[in-house]
């Protein structure tokens, strides 16, 4: 049987204190400042008993999911990610708190994420368009941050009902790959090289050797700022060690990106004439403090190349797939993009089917000799 009772907090605003009690088990008591998370709280926790799952590890019985969410907002978002994530991936920790917020961390299963799998699938964006799969699985990917800070920094729940891909998800669809063939990218080369915009060369040839983003890439110094961007990517050129610094990524790693080739003259060059007004490699014109928007003489460029459906991102896709054809492995191309794991990779196994046949006639070879 279970009771709520309406109390007033110290602020004037409702409390509701429910409680649970049923023969044989222990009572059951919470505190929710809504009465419908209070009811849902209710429904859950009485079925979570009959079926025996209620009663485990003393933290998980003392925290809800709403608990999780606001540690994890307070402790763990500012520390770990940009405050252009953090902007990001709190309306998402807000759906779900909304959602199971109620619920006890000792009551979740893979029951209930795959309950709330189904309404992001019914769920749409601002354009009124069904939730995509990328988007489904971004909700996800949160909340298993949230559960692996419970079970691994804080010690709420032994572990997490997502872990090891417990709840089916939607497939992703392949990822787009459109790379510069040889005269594609020999015309873009000459196109960017007499550019009215002087600096849309050495930027182009800086992207395409490294492959890093077009955000790492604008946003590079020639020595650390005092006052380091909080919303974005950003690096330092270090040509006295050839290489690069990302001190903060996409992916809240640091990174080094070597310099090779045409890209270090380049950036040499420019090292020779930068501006005293300003730190950054690729300066605005109207504001020095600010990163060029190349974007005006990019479309002239590939106007003059002949070149359709390219975009500055393509940039790191064609870097990717020229590794990929040179022989280097998913594992190599996913440490020089700055990706944590080979998901994002896989895109491009197709372009090394040769070097993986030359391999494995290599292991044979080895093995068998020459029959």
């Amino acid at each position: 049987m279970a009771t709520i009772t309406e109390l007033t907090a110290k602020d004037g605003t409702p409390r509701y204190r429910v409680e649970i009690r049923l023969k044989g088990y222990p009572t059951q008591r919470a505190t929710f400042k809504r009465k419908t998370d209070a009811k849902k709280w209710i429904a859950s926790t009485e079925s979570a008993i009959r079926e025996n799952r209620h009663f485990k590890t003393s933290e998980s019985k003392k925290h809800t999911v709403a608990d999780a969410i606001d540690k994890y907002s307070t402790d763990i978002l500012p520390t770990r990610y940009t405050a252009k994530e953090q902007r990001n991936r709190r309306p998402i920790l807000s759906w779900w708190k909304n959602e199971i917020g109620y619920c006890l961390m000792s009551d979740l299963t893979t029951a209930t994420f795959a309950e709330c799998r189904d309404k992001l699938a019914k769920k749409t964006n601002n354009s009124g368009k069904p939730f995509a799969a990328d988007s489904i699985k971004k909700y996800f990917l949160i909340m298993k941050s949230v559960l692996k800070a419970c079970v691994i920094d804080w010690l709420w729940i032994e572990q997490s009902p997502l872990r090891d891909g417990r709840v089916e998800l939607p497939e992703l669809p392949a990822g787009r790959v459109r790379y510069l063939d040889e005269f594609e990218r020999e015309r873009l080369i000459k196109a960017c090289k007499v550019s009215n915009n002087p600096l849309l060369y050495p930027a182009f040839v800086l992207a395409l050797s490294t492959g890093m983003r077009q955000g790492e890439t604008m946003n590079l110094y020639w020595k650390e700022p005092a006052t380091p961007p909080i919303d974005t990517a950003w690096g330092v050129v270090h040509l006295d060690r050839n290489c690069i610094i990302l001190h903060q990524t996409k992916n809240g790693s640091k990174r080094r990106v070597p310099l090779i080739g045409l890209a270090l003259a380049e950036l040499q060059k420019l090292g020779k004439v930068r501006r005293l007004d300003s730190a950054l490699v690729f300066p605005s014109y109207k504001d020095p403090l600010k990163p060029i928007d190349l974007k005006a003489s990019w479309l002239v460029a590939l106007n003059h190349a002949e070149i359709d459906n390219f975009r500055w991102h393509d940039i790191r896709h064609t870097t990717a797939s020229y590794l990929a054809m040179n022989g280097a492995s998913l594992a190599e191309i996913a440490e020089i993009l700055g990706h944590k794991t080979l998901q994002m990779v896989k895109r491009y196994a197709h372009l090394s089917d040769g070097h993986v046949s030359s391999v494995i006639e290599s292991m044979n070879a080895r093995i068998f000799g020459g029959v």
